[in-house]
């Protein structure tokens, strides 16, 4: 499958600047972290110098999708006009939120942008392709994502969960995307 989606991207024309966007996308705890440094992994091994941005680096249990500007303004505007972007990682070391260190994205063939609301409505008319992963059931995939955060955690997924059923249906990239799976693809 990693395969078959690098030949499309790279087959897909830039839509972003000289950028070709790929936009993994899909509910909390599917899979789309490791499915998206399998990808990245293979760009690179072709040889295509290619960037990879994370939602989790903007978003906040409070703040779920309306950070999108500072993407747009730090990396993506930047990205187009072929010149890198850059951007604050949010730190939650403390436990709360916070911007922590400055993180630069270089001018890439291919940009990888992962996560929760990667392939938003504003979005779409730049990507090459995007790429939804569902994963397993709700009950599965918050289990994945308290494995993977922690136990106190848990009431903050949970609520996530209900906040991005309700994005997905209203945004709806599940319906607009170039390649779909079902079940998580990890390991």
């Amino acid at each position: 499958m990693t395969d078959e989606l690098v030949d499309q991207v790279l087959a897909a024309p830039a839509r972003l600047g000289g950028v070709r966007v790929l936009a993994i996308d899909g509910p909390s705890g599917a899979g789309k972290s490791t499915y998206a440094g399998e990808v990245v992994e293979e760009f690179r091994r072709r040889g295509v110098r290619t960037g990879l941005v994370s939602t989790d680096d903007f978003a906040t249990w409070d703040d779920p999708v309306a950070w999108w500007p500072r993407l747009v303004d730090g990396v993506l505007e930047p990205l187009e006009h072929g010149t890198a972007g850059s951007y604050r990682v949010m730190d939650w070391t403390t436990g709360e939120p916070r911007l922590g260190a400055r993180k630069t994205v270089q001018v890439p063939e291919v940009l990888v942008l992962e996560g929760v609301s990667a392939g938003r409505a504003s979005v779409r008319r730049h990507l090459a392709h995007l790429c939804w992963i569902d994963g397993p059931s709700p009950e599965a995939r918050l289990e994945r994502a308290v494995r993977r955060d922690g136990e106190p955690s848990r009431n903050a997924l949970e609520s996530w969960q209900k906040f991005e059923r309700g994005w997905f249906a209203v945004d709806c990239p599940a319906q607009h995307a170039d390649t779909s799976f079902g079940v998580a693809v990890v390991r």
